[in-house]
């Protein structure tokens, strides 16, 4: 009789605990959906060099590819461009919206533009999240870097460290992104490694503006993309 009350104890003990985890669990709120994607490298430029169509060809490639990967958010590239034409100068920082903004996978690359520029002293100390593991496309797939090949992570930026355009006079952004042959374009590593900085948009001027020139150091015309809203 005794052996019969303990075992009868234990069973119920035991659905009395299957019981309360399953209540508990039931309870628990469902996981947040990761929020939608508002930043990633393009996947693939026009294959022009920095001939992109000048900014807006950018911001229609920007677009055209956060539209098939099911965003619905207006997309500008990061890019500064030179005054010209009559046309005062752009700075990049000044077109991306306010943030935060986050990858293809939910990992945020920064808060606000100060954040992501490193603004204050407490911002630069800290440093955005951009590196080779956040930076990814609007697939949600890495960007060659240092070490592999081929090597992908120049980033076509045409900007100054805070995000603005260069005032000096020279080329930049080899013609305001509508030239493969003549100028510059200053670069920046989504890695995070190599040219002497650990800029992720403006670490050193390309070779030139072509395709071929691009490649040979250490890219293949890609650019950045953010979310204005």
């Amino acid at each position: 009789m005794m052996m019969k009350m303990m075992r009868a104890f234990g069973l119920g003990l035991t659905i009395a605990l299957v019981g309360g985890t399953y209540l508990a669990m039931a309870q628990q709120p469902p996981a947040a959906p990761p929020p939608p994607m508002s930043f990633f490298i393009a996947s693939a430029g026009p294959g022009s060099g920095a001939n992109l169509g000048g900014i807006a060809g950018a911001d229609r490639i920007c677009q055209t590819l956060a539209t098939a990967a099911g965003s619905s958010k207006t997309w500008h590239a990061y890019l500064s461009a030179a005054a010209a034409n009559g046309q005062a100068a752009v700075n990049a920082r000044d077109r991306i919206g306010a943030g935060p903004w986050f990858n293809a996978k939910g990992a945020r690359i920064a808060q606000n533009v100060a954040d992501l520029h490193g603004d204050t002293l407490e911002a630069a100390r800290r440093g955005n999240n951009i590196s080779k593991a956040t930076a990814i496309t609007e697939k949600g797939d890495p960007i060659n870097g240092v070490g592999d090949t081929p090597n992908r992570h120049d980033m076509v930026t045409g900007s100054q460290l805070d995000g603005t355009a260069f005032t000096d006079g020279a080329d930049h952004t080899c013609v305001n992104y509508t030239s493969g042959a003549a100028g510059t374009v200053q670069l920046g590593h989504h890695d995070r490694t190599g040219g002497g900085n650990t800029s992720w948009n403006s670490t050193h001027p390309s070779r030139g503006c072509s395709q071929e020139n691009l490649v040979a150091t250490g890219g293949a015309g890609l650019f950045y993309c953010f979310a204005i809203n």
